[in-house]
């Protein structure tokens, strides 16, 4: 009798009732709701992004690791199990879910004011409305205090100018959070956007990401109140803080990327015939599937591991980068190698694995690029900083 990878772990054994629930609940959604379209989506780079954010608000996965304003509560591991089920369907999905959550509805419920949490929180819970995240600009990523955009003080409000660059949702988002220079440092700001002066054009032709809205945000003389501000946050720390929370999203979320392709290519390699045998039965197949499988259940129990010190409050940033590196670097090779597996049907969309394989080419960029995330290691380990 045949056995799933995670079943070859006991993963489920390390999982709580309510955790296992969360992550059905997950699957079902996506298998239900998203993998029939996911083929469609990607070839023709389009997504109905509003029509996903108020499903995924009744599912309950926005900002679901947040307290109050309609979130759910839940631990940061059930977070990590639906993300992990999330890009089991499609990247895309996930970064939908952890720009929303991760990245714009944290930054407002960590830094922002009460009336900023009230405005936007409950809407942004239900998917009523869709938020972005401002930091990377077209010169600036893994260099953020470079960043070019501006805001200055006019009278009593600011005037906001500058790009932003690789901004999943910026199309289709109701509010931006964004980042930038001020003669006190770098702060944020909740941006309306149907603010005078904001655009945020879809960035086309890409061959990664198709089945998500990635954007440029454009701010060109958007003046704001003076309690658009983000209060009690100076410097990078508070951008820092919401890329960790997406950073972590992402360890668990590659994984269900490498999970779909591997029982793909465990299924196919079963069906397939190759000189009146199965593949499946092939030595170096199966030399493929063992390697693969360590490779994913070791990630997973990484995953596990970092959600349980999250959930402890005794997560560190550089544990995050122990996770993000890993993960997406042993996901990215799980999908190549599964590709191998498939042979020629591997390249097209009637199977997932090259979509997966395409879409992980972003993941493993952004949130933090390999490099950033070795050298981010490097320093804990060394004591020394390798960056300049």
């Amino acid at each position: 009798m045949s056995r799933t990878p995670f079943e070859l772990f006991d993963i489920d054994g390390l999982l709580s009732e309510e955790e296992r629930a969360i992550r059905e609940t997950v699957r079902a959604f996506v298998a239900a709701k998203v993998r029939p379209h996911l083929a469609q989506w990607y070839e023709e780079a389009a997504i109905p992004a509003r029509e996903l954010a108020r499903e995924l608000g009744g599912l309950g996965v926005l900002g679901m690791h947040l307290e109050g304003y309609g979130c759910a509560g839940t631990s940061a591991t059930a977070y990590g199990l639906a993300c992990l089920e999330l890009e089991a369907g499609d990247s895309g999905l996930r970064s939908l879910v952890s720009v929303q959550g991760s990245l714009a509805m944290f930054a407002i419920h960590r830094w922002g004011s009460a009336e900023h949490k009230d405005t936007w929180l409950p809407r942004m819970a239900t998917g009523e409305a869709i938020g972005c995240f401002g930091l990377t600009e077209p010169d600036f990523g893994s260099n953020p205090a470079g960043m070019r955009t501006r805001a200055v003080r006019d009278g009593d409000g600011w005037v906001l100018s500058g790009t932003k660059m690789w901004i999943t949702n910026g199309s289709v988002a109701d509010v931006a959070v964004v980042w930038a220079q001020t003669s006190e440092g770098v702060r944020g700001f909740v941006v309306p956007t149907d603010s005078e002066g904001f655009s945020a054009p879809e960035i086309k032709r890409k061959m990664s990401l198709r089945a998500s809205v990635t954007s440029e945000l454009v701010l060109d003389g958007v003046r704001l109140p003076g309690d658009a501000v983000f209060p009690d946050v100076r410097g990078l720390r508070g951008p820092l803080s919401c890329l960790d929370e997406a950073r972590f999203g992402i360890v668990f979320g590659a994984l269900g990327a490498a999970r779909d392709c591997l029982e793909t290519a465990i299924a196919y390699a079963g069906e397939r015939e190759i000189f009146d045998r199965p593949l499946a039965s092939y030595q170096l197949t199966q030399a493929k599937l063992a390697d693969m499988t360590l490779e994913l259940g070791k990630g997973m129990l990484l995953a596990l591991h970092l959600g349980r010190l999250k959930d402890a409050g005794r997560l560190a940033a550089d544990q995050v980068s122990l996770g993000k590196l890993n993960n997406v670097r042993e996901a990215i090779a799980i999908a190549r190698e599964c590709r191998t597996i498939l042979g020629a049907a591997g390249i097209t969309l009637e199977h997932p694995v090259m979509r997966h394989a395409n879409n992980l080419e972003s993941v493993l960029t952004y949130e933090g690029t390999s490099e950033v995330h070795q050298l981010v290691i490097g320093r804990a380990l060394t004591g020394e900083s390798a960056f300049r």
